[in-house]
């Protein structure tokens, strides 16, 4: 923890805003598309995750801190691709709500070291990241009744 806060003492925000920024400073962004997050040690025992492996670390750190946090499935919207974790102008992305009494649910999302929902459109709300599974199923019938299923999302500006 040490390595992540920068002053001691320090405020609130900026322990989390330091956390956050330790978690994208320890551990490289490595897109990886088997199923399943990596335990909250293992992104810094492998010093590399997605973003899904730098919200379970930040939201377990958090918590041991004794802040309430919770794990935020949804899109990444990265219309100048600036933004890491997204391939496109609108990606599947995960970051984290940590609540602070008096002004309520703050997101940090450590991929991007920000805070703050710009970008972030949210899916899911959920306390474990296991609890966000994207759809899931089984199909039956003749094995080349289906070959391929493609997604594609695009945000646009009310």
């Amino acid at each position: 923890m040490g390595a992540f806060v920068r002053t001691s003492p320090t405020d609130t925000l900026s322990l989390l805003k330091d956390l956050s920024g330790g978690v994208s400073n320890e551990i490289a962004y490595q897109s990886r598309d088997a199923e399943g997050t990596q335990s909250p040690l293992e992104p810094l025992r492998l010093r590399s995750g997605t973003c899904r492996d730098f919200a379970v670390l930040f939201a377990e750190a958090a918590r041991v801190l004794g802040f309430a946090a919770r794990m935020v499935s949804g899109y990444l919207f990265n219309p100048n691709h600036l933004l890491i974790g997204s391939n496109d102008r609108g990606s599947t992305h995960a970051w984290v709500d940590v609540f602070l009494p008096g002004a309520g649910w703050i997101t940090f999302d450590p991929t991007n070291r920000s805070m703050g929902g710009a970008n972030l459109i949210p899916v899911a709300v959920v306390r474990d990241i296991a609890q966000a599974v994207p759809i899931s199923g089984a199909f039956i019938g003749a094995a080349n009744a289906f070959e391929s299923m493609d997604v594609a999302v695009e945000v646009s500006e009310l």
